[in-house]
């Protein structure tokens, strides 16, 4: 096959089972990066039944988990999803096809959330919609971003330029491998038709979580290059009113987000900013 779908997973055996549905009718390769699941067997058999191949780690976290399952590829074009997604009909073509023409290295898709999706689940969208759309701006504090949970790049640019497995969690390892590629010219271009609906299913504790732990991995982003520099005041307006574009709760998450990144980066070794 010209096109391979990495799939990072730990623990998460029935979102995995809706995700791998949603790929089986793609015209790709499946190859599913198990992070050391504790009902390891219950992932193989999940991805058995879906006819993908398996790649096991031990607990080395996702960056590691993608480079694993692009080791492993056997596609030219290598996309990546996560288990808490379904892409849909037509996905992995729309993602690969500029790839396999030559347009591009890299590219993204659109994600959305869920129908009926939490007040926090709609927050995370709207933080991470508003970062990819700012992301070729000058300046912009996340170059090139693009979630992995919507990503495809030629397997030669990823054996090139491989996630950084120093990042021990999900947080900070795709913003550092997206101003990478950004830096070299190969930040990923929009593929509209390519969709995926995210469900990741945060309580609003949860989500706060999540951004702390996204706080300590910014400083670890910054850490690694001191050209990485905070955005702008007018930055941050903007997340705030792309926050608040998605309700009144969604915004006002938006808006805690903000104080728990910072003091996720406040705690961090380095102290190097969020």
């Amino acid at each position: 096959m010209d096109v391979s779908v990495v799939v990072p997973t730990k623990d998460r055996p029935e979102k995995l089972k809706r995700c791998l549905r949603g790929l089986r009718s793609q015209a790709a390769e499946i190859v599913v990066a198990d992070d050391g699941s504790s009902a390891g067997q219950v992932v193989a058999g999940i991805v058995a039944g879906a006819g993908g191949r398996l790649v096991r780690l031990e607990g080395r976290g996702p960056a590691a988990a993608r480079n694993a399952g692009v080791r492993a590829a056997c596609g030219k074009v290598v996309c990546f999803t996560d288990d808490d997604c379904e892409p849909e009909a037509g996905w992995a073509e729309a993602l690969a096809r500029p790839i396999l023409a030559g347009e591009a290295l890299a590219t993204a898709g659109r994600t959305r959330v869920a129908a009926g999706a939490s007040a926090a689940d709609r927050a995370w969208q709207a933080i991470a919609d508003y970062l990819q759309s700012t992301g070729a701006n000058p300046g912009s504090p996340s170059p090139g971003f693009a979630p992995t949970c919507n990503l495809a790049c030629s397997r030669q640019l990823l054996l090139d330029l491989p996630f950084d497995e120093s990042f021990p969690a999900a947080a900070g390892e795709d913003r550092d491998w997206s101003a990478r590629a950004a830096a070299r010219g190969a930040g990923p271009g929009l593929a509209p038709d390519a969709v995926v609906v995210h469900r990741p299913e945060l309580s609003a504790a949860g989500f706060l979580r999540q951004q702390y732990r996204y706080g300590r991995g910014a400083a670890s982003f910054r850490a690694r290059d001191a050209s990485r520099r905070l955005g702008s005041p007018s930055f941050y307006a903007g997340l705030l009113r792309a926050g608040f574009s998605a309700g009144f709760a969604p915004g006002a998450l938006v808006l805690a987000a903000q104080l728990a990144t910072a003091a996720g980066a406040l705690a961090a070794p380095g102290r190097a900013g969020c």
